[in-house]
């Protein structure tokens, strides 16, 4: 025993002989601190510069975000800290950026108020400042370096260019006349820009991180969908001035981040999408809406409504149970029904005038509902969408919601789009491996009839038709990228304008009209 008690004591300090002291790496606290705070904040949460949260940097991680700190941002006031930062210092600093901050923060009314910035008012005008045709331009984002162009449709030629907040998400929308455009970066920050004038009017940030946008019917009213914190906000479109802010929880108290917020212009309200709990929300967004019951009302005569309403009027809320937790909505054009994006390739309908969930769909391949369009195909109302992780469209009958037909395409896709006086839809293959693939579908046929490649080896992504229908914008989305205009009936590269990943564009008549081939 006592031989055993030796040879193990021996072994151990044998072991701490071999015992290298450990050798403490950057302080990355310290260094944000010194090097990074001023510009965006103490906290993290931004100031001259954007948000420094995983939650905001998206996919600005790991190599990518170490690429940003050593070489800076060109066209920004960030510099680069090659000469300044060791690699090692560099690399905490990346880290340290893509760490969770260890509790929300509070982003309330007061903290809303005090970021409002007034840079301009809006003059009294019955024309806009310039010749273009106000409803046929195109707001192009282009998030290479946070920019966005003002495009003249009928010629293609840029009537001005200024700067965005970092990473606008989400698309801009528009006032129902189409003279004001709202933008929303991921960091919350919602900016109302005026078209006529091509002036910036007023931002706010209504968010710490945001998902996207909605305007009211009227035009009144901004819905903002904030994942932090978990809050639905409504401003004033006027001034960008608080309304009102739901602080998001099921009924059961469970908080939850917003997915999305949509414009339900038939119902004249907002329609939420909620990530965490199985509800949809819907928000009046009339004054004089009717009382929204939260118990069961067995009789409408008067005096004989047992349950006491829960709020009525601007604002309303209306609470809808769903089977599980639905994200990325698409809306038949009644509004009658929304088909929403469940969990483990699952699709859920829910008609919207009794509230429930009345089909459940198997959907393998994750549909990105936002982007489906919709047109009438023999007779029958359908809507089509490209799936995220399959090379594939589905095509979807309206009426019953059964399966009309799935096309193969060379790759998975994210965006669709189409316009009522064009017989094709477009969709790209952007997610997989032919990403530089547009694949044009004949709406009559259900069939590719051709394929346009605007760029080998480059990204083509995201279509919009001009005013008419005449002409379709494709991105080439790439940093030293390019706007392509084609003819939508020939398939002829009509221009080509340089543009800094241009991610988005959004021709103005197609947006404040509903078109059945754009994303509302």
């Amino acid at each position: 025993m006592k031989r055993r008690c030796l040879t193990s004591a021996a072994a151990a300090l044998a072991a701490l002989s071999f015992v290298v002291p450990a050798v403490a790496g950057p302080d990355a606290a310290k260094l944000y601190a010194d090097h990074c705070a001023r510009c965006h904040g103490a906290d993290r949460l931004g100031q001259l510069g954007p948000a420094l949260l995983p939650e905001s940097l998206g996919r600005l991680t790991g190599a990518r975000a170490v690429s940003v700190i050593v070489n800076g941002r060109a066209a920004t006031q960030m510099p680069g800290f090659a000469g300044t930062l060791s690699n090692e210092e560099i690399t905490a600093l990346a880290a340290y950026i893509a760490t969770p901050l260890a509790a929300v923060p509070a982003w309330g009314a007061d903290e809303i108020s005090a970021s409002r910035i007034i840079h301009a008012s809006a003059p009294a005008l019955d024309r806009p400042r310039f010749q273009a045709d106000p409803k046929n331009l195109f707001v192009v984002v282009e998030a290479g370096d946070h920019h966005a162009t003002i495009l003249d449709g009928d010629r293609f030629e840029p009537l001005t260019r200024f700067p965005t907040r970092f990473a606008l998400h989400g698309g801009p929308k528009f006032s129902p006349d189409g003279r004001y455009v709202f933008f929303m970066s991921r960091d919350g920050w919602v900016s109302k820009y005026d078209l006529w004038t091509l002036t910036m009017l007023a931002e706010v940030r209504a968010g710490i991180n945001s998902r996207n946008i909605a305007i009211s019917r009227d035009g009144k009213h901004i819905a903002v969908a904030n994942y932090l914190p978990h809050t639905l906000v409504m401003l004033s479109a006027e001034d960008l001035s608080v309304e009102k802010i739901f602080d998001v929880k099921d009924k059961k108290g469970n908080p939850s981040r917003v997915s999305a917020v949509y414009q339900a212009r038939p119902r004249d309200s907002f329609i939420a999408a909620l990530k965490d709990v199985p509800e949809i929300w819907e928000i009046a967004t009339d004054p004089n809406a009717p009382p929204v019951y939260s118990g069961f009302v067995h009789s409408h005569e008067k005096g004989m409504v047992e349950a006491l309403p829960s709020s009525q009027g601007l604002f309303a809320l209306r609470r809808i149970e769903t089977p599980q937790p639905l994200d990325d909505f698409f809306f038949d054009p009644p509004y009658r029904n929304l088909i929403g994006s469940a969990r483990e390739g699952k699709a859920v309908v829910v008609n919207l005038v009794v509230g429930r969930d009345i089909k459940q769909l198997d959907m393998p391949g994750l549909p990105h509902l936002g982007s489906g369009i919709s047109w009438t195909w023999q007779g029958r109302p359908v809507m089509a969408t490209p799936l995220l992780k399959a090379g594939k469209v589905n095509v979807l009958d309206m009426q019953d919601w059964s399966l009309v037909k799935t096309i193969d395409t060379p790759g998975p896709g994210f965006f669709m789009r189409s316009h009522e006086n064009s017989p094709y839809a477009w969709t790209d293959s952007m997610m997989g491996g032919r990403k530089d693939t547009l694949s044009i579908i004949d709406k009559r046929t259900l069939e590719i009839v051709r394929s346009v490649t605007p760029e080998p080896g480059k990204t083509a992504a995201h279509v919009e038709f001009d005013k008419d229908g005449r002409h379709v914008l494709v991105s080439v989305w790439e940093d030293k990228g390019a706007l392509v205009v084609y003819d939508a009936m020939t398939f002829a590269e009509v221009k080509r304008i340089p543009m800094s990943k241009p991610s988005g564009k959004y021709n103005v008549w197609n947006k404040i009209n509903f078109s059945d081939g754009t994303s509302h």
